[in-house]
């Protein structure tokens, strides 16, 4: 009898084992599966953030090709045939006698003259590379001097960089925003003061944009607002963060955290 308890004991006793054996076995298998798929998505986003921006540098050197190509067209094209005709109504003003036609003539050269001025100064806009040639600071200080020169608000801007190089896409990126910002507050805000700031390390870059203007509220332009969501989708391409704060009456500000870890 005593003997039939033991077995039945070191039955039960085993029983158990197996059955925590199989349960710890089981757990294994779905904590492992479950790594594996966490591991598989990671990877999955991880190509994605790589082709995304393989896409967006393919799609920035497309752009500036194409701008570098227009401006040398208009320079070498446009803006000769339109010297040309400038000098064509030069020595027609001076052989004509007729004085009332000589004022159409000095007129239609005027206009001449003052388009192939625009036009070589949307040639040099087009064919400069001063995003590769400048780092971010002297990048933003530019922009901050036009809106100064406009007079119609004023811009303060600090910069605390380091000897950081930035990737040339980072640049394009933060000036564009910076652009935007400075439209959207001019624009739409109607504000007196523009503050940029900018710190950039090792680690990260960090653009502060604020404004003194009438505010808004988030949630209705954030649903339909095209310029801020530009440059969202354009913060999130190069795996930066978006930090977006405005109501009606306190002015709105904009930070954006660009990790350079994965553009080194």
């Amino acid at each position: 009898m005593l003997q039939a308890n033991r077995e039945i004991i070191v039955f039960i006793v085993a029983f158990f084992l197996i059955l925590i054996a199989f349960i710890t076995g089981v757990l294994l298998f779905i904590t492992q599966a479950r790594k594996r798929k966490i591991d598989h998505q990671k990877e999955k986003q991880k190509i994605n953030e790589e082709h995304q921006m393989e896409l967006l540098q393919t799609q920035i050197e497309m752009q500036t090709q194409t701008m570098q190509y227009i401006g040398r067209e208009i320079h070498d094209n446009v803006g000769q045939k339109l010297t040309l005709a400038s000098l064509y109504t030069q020595q027609l003003a001076y052989e004509n006698t007729a004085p009332q036609i000589n004022d159409k003539i000095e007129t239609i050269s005027h206009i001449i003259n003052e388009s192939l001025v625009e036009l070589r100064q949307l040639s040099k806009s087009l064919t400069d590379d001063s995003i590769a040639d400048n780092d971010i600071t002297a990048l933003l200080q530019q922009e901050c001097d036009k809106v100064n020169n406009t007079k119609k608000c004023s811009v303060n801007f600090i910069s605390y960089q380091k000897s950081t190089t930035l990737p040339y896409q980072t640049k394009s990126i933060l000036v564009r925003i910076v652009q935007e910002f400075f439209q959207n507050s001019i624009k739409h805000a109607g504000c007196k003061n523009i503050y940029v700031s900018i710190n950039v390390n090792d680690n990260a870059v960090l653009l502060q944009l604020k404004d003194d203007g009438k505010g808004f509220d988030t949630s209705i332009v954030n649903s339909n607002g095209i310029g801020l969501n530009n440059m969202k989708k354009r913060t999130e391409l190069i795996g930066g963060k978006f930090y977006l704060e405005s109501k009606v009456g306190t002015g709105t500000k904009l930070n954006i955290e660009i990790p350079l870890s994965k553009h080194q």
